[in-house]
């Protein structure tokens, strides 16, 4: 875990706030989404639960968002009666996971605007099935670096 924590500092630039613990692997076997406690170490909540730490598939996420991708995938999560009920799933299975904290994925509380695809990317990656989540997956197309891990770089 020592070593994770070390490799999770370095992806991020800082040490993280709430880590709990890597929920997902990159195919190289680095950490890639980690998971988060409800409250840093200093008692604030911390409502985002899975934080991505892979800093080719974050870059891929924040090229999504920057395009538009937040008020797009906002808009067909509204009109796709299927990613309606997928992110419904997610944000209540979310409030099950942490009853300490309102909040579905990402800590969001507003409805009908995601807050961040990098925190549905995380949830889908940890918790398989997420419709939604697997479809901003999707867009970014190459998820993880063909061939090596940007933890090495």
């Amino acid at each position: 875990m020592d070593d994770d924590l070390a490799i999770v500092e370095r992806q991020l630039g800082r040490k993280p706030r709430a880590f709990r613990r890597v929920a997902v692997r990159c195919p190289y076997g680095a950490p890639a989404v980690v998971e988060q406690n409800p409250f840093d170490g200093a008692g604030e909540p911390f409502p985002t639960q899975f934080w991505l730490t892979c800093r080719h598939l974050a870059a891929a996420i924040s090229r999504i968002e920057a395009a538009g991708g937040v008020e797009r995938w906002t808009e067909a999560s509204e009109a796709d009666p299927e990613l309606r009920t997928s992110l419904g799933r997610a944000h209540a299975e979310q409030q099950e996971l942490r009853p300490e904290l309102a909040g579905g994925v990402g800590g969001s509380t507003r409805t009908g605007s995601l807050k961040c695809l990098h925190a549905h990317a995380a949830f889908a990656l940890a918790r398989p099935g997420y419709l939604l989540g697997d479809r901003i997956l999707a867009e970014a197309r190459q998820v993880w670096p063909e061939d090596r891990c940007c933890a090495t770089l």
